[in-house]
């Protein structure tokens, strides 16, 4: 019963950040807002991180769980939607890599704390509740104090000039938005593709603890195999941004594709702990590159003056994509009574998104030899 409440707080959220970050994003676009909604989203988020160390009972909890990741999912949208207004086309794969690199090995500061706190909460003298709050502590005053650098020299570029009735205006956009997105098909594709393999990505994230399970790994041993593919994926996103001076994006994120189809193979034949500890190093080196080139490959073919509202359309693809791999994994094992079988068809997944994303590369190179 607790994991069906919980499943149906994860749809209600990506629901709801699937239908308000467009919204929000179109929104935020206009001079002088993005900064506003980015701020306004992290504080709540941090509030209710917070407050969910005072949550004793699970309603409580997972309504405040549920805002929490709200806010939280929309922060990082209005973030990701700021790299064109951070630096030059030129520079955008060596900075996107740089981000999710130092977000990879710096969550890993609070993640070890709480670990620690909460793990030991018997040898410090307190109880596991106030261990618990003190963790969702910890990890809010991280999240403020890692977000203030940002807030201090953030400027916003690009942009479009307000207009009366705002909201409503942005509405109207949104609209025009999905028209040009069935017009521009380079776009149009890279969506289309980016949903596939970010499906496969996320699927293969998600199963893992099932399969970290099914080998015997206790919660502490699927904690310490997430925390080793955090620390690989530190500096192979920071190697995927400086590979990018060198090689085109296009074909490093098809390389990053290719890869998670071996790692999703991989992925069949698990049998052991030590190939479940191989399968979390290999994809701590493909997951920040994958994750880091897309968004500036993305950036890059959109209009930087409506960076907000297309990553809100982005967002879509990934939050749909963040449960529909799943889904048809859990569907071809019960069917098959395979879990090896539903697995397969991660491989499916990033098999269309490749050739969709490959198409989408040809679109863009040939609009920009006719500009």
């Amino acid at each position: 019963q607790a994991t069906a409440y919980y499943s149906m707080a994860i749809a209600v959220i990506t629901i709801v950040v699937a239908l308000l970050g467009p919204v929000c994003g179109a929104i935020s676009d206009h001079k002088g807002m993005k900064k506003i909604f980015f701020t306004t989203t992290v504080a709540v988020g941090v509030s209710g991180c917070i407050l969910n160390g005072f949550a004793y009972q699970w309603i409580a909890f997972l309504l405040l769980f549920a805002v929490t990741k709200i806010f939280y999912n929309m922060s990082l949208m209005f973030y990701d939607s700021m790299l064109n207004d951070i630096t030059t086309e030129e520079r955008m794969d060596e900075v996107s890599s740089q981000g999710y690199a130092w977000g990879y090995i710096g969550s890993c500061v609070p993640f070890v704390v709480c670990l620690m706190i909460v793990l030991g909460a018997g040898k410090l003298g307190i109880s596991m509740e106030l261990a618990m709050g003190i963790s969702f502590f910890v990890t809010a005053a991280w999240w403020v104090l890692m977000t203030v650098p940002m807030l201090k020299t953030y400027r916003q570029k690009n942009y479009v000039e307000r207009k009366p009735h705002a909201f409503r205006e942005s509405f109207a956009r949104i609209g025009k938005t999905f028209l040009n997105v069935r017009k521009e098909k380079k776009i149009f594709l890279f969506l289309l593709a980016f949903f596939f393999y970010i499906d496969g990505v996320y699927t293969i994230i998600d199963m893992a603890t099932a399969y970290g399970s099914a080998l015997g790994l206790d919660s502490t041993g699927l904690l310490l195999a997430l925390l080793v593919t955090q620390i690989v994926a530190f500096p192979c996103a920071i190697l995927f941004g400086r590979l990018a001076r060198r090689f085109r994006t296009e074909h490093l994120i098809t390389v990053c594709v290719v890869a998670y189809i071996g790692i999703a193979l991989f992925a069949c034949v698990l049998r052991t702990q030590t190939q479940f500890w191989i399968l979390a190093i290999f994809v701590g080196m493909f997951q920040g590159g994958i994750q880091a080139l897309s968004r500036s490959y993305y950036a890059k073919i959109i209009p930087a003056e409506q960076s907000g509202e297309y990553f809100g359309l982005l967002d879509i693809c990934g939050k749909g994509a963040s449960f529909i791999g799943t889904a048809i994994v859990s569907v071809v094992s019960q069917l098959t009574g395979d879990i090896n079988k539903g697995v397969a068809m991660i491989v499916v997944l990033f098999v269309v998104g490749v050739v969709l994303f490959r198409i989408a590369v040809t679109c863009v190179q040939k609009n920009k030899i006719e500009s």
